[in-house]
């Protein structure tokens, strides 16, 4: 599978999949308390699997027009917007983008949706937005400049991005070891599920495909981008055998200057 297209349609098919079996906490929306306690100001959202983004890499949400970048399933989205926020979700799967509508539809929010591949944002004028908010999802796409590029053109100068991401050191080993507990170094970095495990055993095991990137493409990718990185953090996994010894997410802050 060498063809964008053909990556981006099996991750969407795959990501639907995940949404109508209910057993992804990624795709499960957030509960009315989430949403009371939001417009009390009460709120915070994960970037990474558990650890909370810090409040002060906010700004006052009220009014703000924020981009939620290949971050459906009903969860940020529609607690910025119960914050105040403007919220535009932007996603791949039709089923993660309707997990959005749901919540807005019980909640009374106004979230905008639109279906798309987050490299290319031609939807957008430049400018766009104040706030990008695009949770671990940059894994799904095997290439990811164009996305550090793509989001710096639609915000606006002096707007934040905030980013979650895979640490490469998470694809060296294979899921089959970590299952049994085990940690070897069997993969390169750049990293590929395709090429690795192939499209039946995806298709079996009903995941999405996977794609290990260089910090260079994450980091770099983004000061070449534009963007000045002025904050970051790490977090891990809850149940693989590599927490233990690493953490396997990082999160950043950038700016448009």
């Amino acid at each position: 599978m060498d063809n964008n297209d053909d990556v981006r349609s099996f991750n969407r098919e795959a990501w639907d999949k995940q949404v109508r079996s209910g057993k992804n906490p990624w795709t499960v929306p957030v509960s009315p308390e989430v949403i009371a306690n939001a417009r009390k100001g009460a709120w915070s959202v994960l970037l990474t699997q558990t650890v909370p983004v810090p409040r002060e890499w906010f700004p006052n949400l009220q009014g703000l027009k924020i981009l939620g970048l290949a971050c459906g399933g009903g969860q940020q989205g529609p607690t910025f917007a119960a914050a105040g926020a403007e919220v535009t979700i932007f996603d791949n799967s039709p089923a993660q983008l309707e997990r959005d509508h749901e919540v807005a539809e019980r909640e009374g929010l106004n979230i905008r949706t639109v279906e798309g591949d987050m490299r290319d944002l031609s939807v957008f004028a430049d400018e766009s937005f104040d706030f990008i908010f695009h949770p671990v999802s940059n894994l799904f796409i095997h290439e990811i400049r164009p996305v550090w590029k793509e989001a710096y053109r639609v915000l606006r100068h002096g707007g934040y991005m905030l980013s979650g991401f895979m640490n490469p050191l998470f694809y060296l080993f294979d899921w089959d070891d970590m299952e049994k507990g085990n940690l070897y170094v069997r993969h390169k970095i750049p990293y590929s599920d395709v090429e690795t495990y192939g499209l039946a055993r995806l298709q079996e095991e009903n995941r999405p495909a996977e794609f290990g990137h260089s910090l260079t493409d994450q980091l770099a990718g983004q000061l070449d981008a534009g963007f000045s990185i002025v904050g970051l953090y790490e977090d891990s996994h809850t149940d693989v055998k590599i927490s233990e010894y690493t953490s396997t997410y990082i999160a950043t802050r950038a700016v448009k200057p």
